[in-house]
């Protein structure tokens, strides 16, 4: 996966705010950002390959939604 960042701290920072946080800390940010990308990357790994078992070369719905109840 490397050192790409998928999701900004400042948008999971608003996700936080809205759920009723009134502050976070930077390694509470950091943690979340980590787990949330590592479980979206994994969701579209499989999301790919159920679109190719299929044997199509777009993702579609389905796929995601099969990938995501499989965990």
């Amino acid at each position: 996966m490397g050192a790409l960042v998928y999701f900004k701290k400042a948008t999971i920072k608003k996700l936080f705010k809205d759920a009723g946080a009134s502050r976070v800390s930077n390694k509470a940010l950091l943690l979340f950002q980590d787990m949330i990308e590592k479980q979206a990357y994994k969701t579209a790994v499989k999301s790919v390959n159920l679109s190719k078992h299929a044997k199509r070369k777009t993702v579609e719905e389905s796929d995601i939604k099969l990938a995501a109840s499989s965990d």
